[in-house]
């Protein structure tokens, strides 16, 4: 599969993958661990696909994300190190959601509630997670569940 290596994790809600940029540091993991968490607290699958570097390509006119192999079914948390967990080995990407340490505008233009990414448009968040987890992955879940 050709396709890009990206600085991104990616978790699967559903049938409904969530590719989560950013920086080192602006909590993307946690994002991610926090996201499964609650979507299984709902009652749906979820599972980790990708944690620090995702494999994107297209396929079919959907982006679809993979784990690195030396990488996969491995986890990095923060002042615990790395954790194994189950992954899936690939996820169509429905959301992004890029993690910063700025503050996001508090009410976002039309023009970047969507990203580009290998020529597909995909929906788009932009948070802060050191604002609060939970705000966010509620967001995040409200996002995916109302496709």
């Amino acid at each position: 599969m050709n396709g890009t290596t990206v600085h991104a994790g990616c978790v699967l809600v559903g049938e409904a993958g969530v590719l989560i940029r950013g920086d080192s540091g602006t909590g993307k993991s946690q994002l991610g661990l926090r996201l499964m968490a609650a979507a299984r607290g709902r009652g749906l699958f979820a599972s980790l696909v990708a944690d620090d570097r995702t494999r994107l390509a297209v396929n079919g006119g959907r982006l679809i994300a993979r784990p690195v192999p030396a990488i996969a079914g491995r986890c990095e948390i923060r002042g615990v190190g790395i954790v194994g967990l189950v992954n899936e080995g690939a996820a169509v990407v429905r959301l992004v959601v890029d993690c910063s340490h700025e503050q996001p505008e508090r009410l976002p233009a039309a023009a970047s509630r969507s990203a580009a990414i290998e020529g597909i448009v995909i929906d788009r968040l932009q948070v802060r997670v050191d604002d609060g987890v939970e705000a966010v992955v509620w967001a995040v879940l409200e996002q995916v569940l109302d496709r």
